[in-house]
């Protein structure tokens, strides 16, 4: 199944009020944003798992990357509540579940094959700093190709930046405009490799997810 796999175009997936799709365990449902491959893919999905419920222990060959976003997540490695950044790089082993329930913003097969740096970072331990007029950031991860952040942007901020290899931007809270569509809580804009963002915050302000750098080439599934 591919979804928003076209990488040279702007996607947008307003995922808040999106349905719910069974995965093959019970009690764990996901809401696509983009994906490449079958059961086994390249993938940025939101995942839900209800109270009690697992996913089988599994190897992630190609990494993994998550934000929880509501409840906690739980694996052999300990407890991670909302606001935790995690980075799962490949050939490392987990199994996930969740005994009061939680939602993940994840994204698979997505790390340097070479990475094995392993982290989780709560938002409570975060070092926030300016970053332009209306905007503080607080970084998360950065590597020779690519760079992930917390950004908090004020009511009515005008965010501008520079084409880069690629941009991600995912919706915590509050929302913003782009491209005179509208995005509000969990909503998630991908701006392909060479083109630029201007956005504007909501009367709210923003409090966004965002990953830039990492579409340098054009993005593959993992082999068949």
């Amino acid at each position: 199944m591919n979804v928003n796999d076209d990488f040279s175009a702007r996607a947008a997936v307003h995922a808040g009020g999106a349905p719910w799709v069974p995965s093959p365990m019970p009690g764990v449902d996901r809401r696509p944003l983009d994906r490449i491959g079958g059961e086994v893919a390249r993938a940025t999905t939101i995942v839900r798992y209800a109270p009690g419920s697992a996913f089988s222990p599994h190897v992630h060959t190609g990494g993994e990357e998550f934000l929880v976003l509501e409840g906690v997540f739980q694996d052999e490695h300990g407890d991670f509540p909302a606001g935790t950044y995690v980075r799962n790089p490949p050939e490392t082993r987990h199994r996930p579940a969740s005994a009061e329930g939680c939602v993940i913003l994840v994204k698979l097969w997505q790390f340097d094959p070479e990475d094995r740096n392993q982290f989780h970072l709560h938002e409570a331990d975060l070092e926030w700093a300016p970053a332009g007029a209306g905007v503080s950031a607080a970084l998360l991860h950065r590597d020779a190709r690519e760079e992930v952040r917390r950004e908090r942007w004020a009511p009515g901020a005008r965010i501008v930046r520079e084409a880069a290899d690629g941009r991600e931007i995912f919706v915590l809270s509050g929302g913003f405009a782009e491209g005179g569509e509208q995005f509000s809580r969990w909503s998630w804009l991908r701006l392909p490799k060479g083109a630029g963002l201007d956005a504007a915050a909501g009367p709210g302000g923003a409090d966004v997810w965002v990953k830039e750098g990492h579409l340098s080439a054009a993005p593959k599934g993992p082999p068949a």
